[in-house]
């Protein structure tokens, strides 16, 4: 059966944010269909949710054209943006676990030209390593705070810094906090105020929430070296 692909390219035009490719239960066909659109329509295309596995399933010419992060799972087909903002967004992860969501959220934010800084394992069990970069982090516009466990870091932070603060909760943790519903359900229920909450996991929902924030509409821009990860 042929597979049934409807790429969205009209998608930058309306709301400024491109369709991005998400490639978990997908069939490597229907994936090379939706890059090489996205390739047709933008002359690039972002990949998410590609593992190792899918990848070495894909099409030769397709795979080795990809600039591929076994961490976040991420793929970029075509060209890197020159970094068109610099300085407005931090991503912070309560442990070194969480870092391949916060790949996810810093590898999206690249691929509209903004390049995040990532604080990684600053978790409040142990407050001296969020508190020590308290004041760095007061300077970013953004902040987006990954953990997953107990999710206490999204309601310390919330009460320490000024900017814009999106949660993601991480499926990181065992027991009780398996699946990440623990730190959902303390995002959501979190006193601090105005804290912003993505799905478990979702860093590229919250990668497109501070780029909607900032007002930093997807560009192709120019050739630009491919981020370090």
């Amino acid at each position: 059966m042929t597979p049934t692909v409807r790429f969205d390219a009209d998608r930058a035009r309306r709301i400024g944010l491109p369709e991005a490719v998400f490639c978990a239960g997908k069939t490597a066909e229907q994936i090379a269909i939706a890059a090489e659109a996205g390739r047709t329509a933008h002359g690039r295309c972002l990949l998410t949710r590609l593992d190792t596995a899918m990848l070495a399933a894909l099409p030769s010419g397709l795979r080795t054209a990809l600039d591929h992060d076994p961490l976040s799972r991420t793929a970029v087909l075509g060209d890197w943006p020159a970094v068109r903002d610099e300085g407005s967004v931090a991503v912070v992860t309560g442990g070194t676990a969480d870092l391949p969501v916060a790949g996810e959220v810093a590898r999206t934010l690249r691929f509209a030209g903004c390049a995040a800084t990532v604080f990684a394992d600053v978790g409040v069990a142990g407050l001296w390593r969020l508190l020590e970069i308290q004041e760095r982090l007061a300077a970013f516009p953004v902040v987006i705070l990954v953990a997953g466990m107990e999710g206490a870091l999204f309601t310390v932070a919330g009460g320490l810094l000024p900017g814009l603060l999106i949660a993601v909760p991480t499926a990181v943790g065992y027991g009780i906090a398996t699946g990440g519903h623990t730190a959902l359900n303390a995002a959501l229920a979190s006193c601090a105020p105005g804290l912003l909450v993505t799905n478990i996991d979702n860093g590229y929902g919250a990668a497109c929430a501070a780029l909607r924030a900032l007002a930093l509409p997807a560009d192709a821009g120019r050739e630009s070296p491919a981020p370090q990860t």
